[in-house]
């Protein structure tokens, strides 16, 4: 793609697909993704267990739902979060207004900043559940791996989605460059009466 037209390619250009996976953002996006994944996925798959003698299973971490809730939750939606901002970076170089432009990047910088936040709680949450949680809990320690990753990627997913708010700001002020330029040398002259 074209650099100089607001931030992205030339408006209504022909989408390369090799250009948009090269993107920092575009990688950032999928790396993210597929961090909610493993999160979501290890809590969903071994996150629940239960003792010897009992039937109903408890949440590995400290047997306290709410961490396991809140964990799946942050998961699946960063998941439909990545998704949905993968389509649009997709569609930006397809919109011609300056104004539109910098509504989606100002909603890329709110959505990864609060990304970034919930991922931190996630990380802190899940991790002070799994040092308090008791050996007895889980005799035959199962899941402890999945326990261990889900926490382990919700702080990776801190730093990724931290980048992504950076490369944000960084496009944003691209964009408000080439506002700022156009509003001061307009490409065509003024038209004498």
């Amino acid at each position: 793609m074209e650099q100089g037209a607001y931030g992205a390619g030339k408006a209504g250009g022909a989408f390369d697909p090799q250009t948009f996976i090269r993107q920092p953002h575009t990688i950032l996006r999928m790396v993210s993704w597929l961090f909610s994944i493993v999160v979501f996925g290890g809590i969903v798959n071994e996150g629940y267990v239960n003792r010897p003698d009992e039937k109903e299973e408890y949440c590995i971490f400290n047997r306290n739902q709410n961490a396991c809730n809140y964990g799946i939750t942050v998961g699946v939606l960063a998941f439909l979060s990545c998704l949905l901002y993968l389509a649009l970076d997709v569609y930006f170089p397809q919109i011609s207004s300056v104004k539109d432009r910098k509504k989606a990047v100002l909603s890329d910088i709110g959505v990864s900043g609060l990304w970034a936040f919930l991922w931190f709680v996630s990380f802190c949450f899940l991790a002070d559940q799994w040092r308090v949680s008791k050996k007895e809990n889980n005799p035959f320690n199962e899941g402890a791996d999945a326990a261990r990753a889900a926490i382990t990627f919700s702080l990776f997913s801190v730093f990724t989605w931290g980048i992504l708010t950076f490369l944000a700001f960084r496009r944003l002020g691209e964009i408000t460059f080439q506002e700022e330029y156009n509003t001061l040398f307009p490409s065509s002259p003024p038209v004498l009466p």
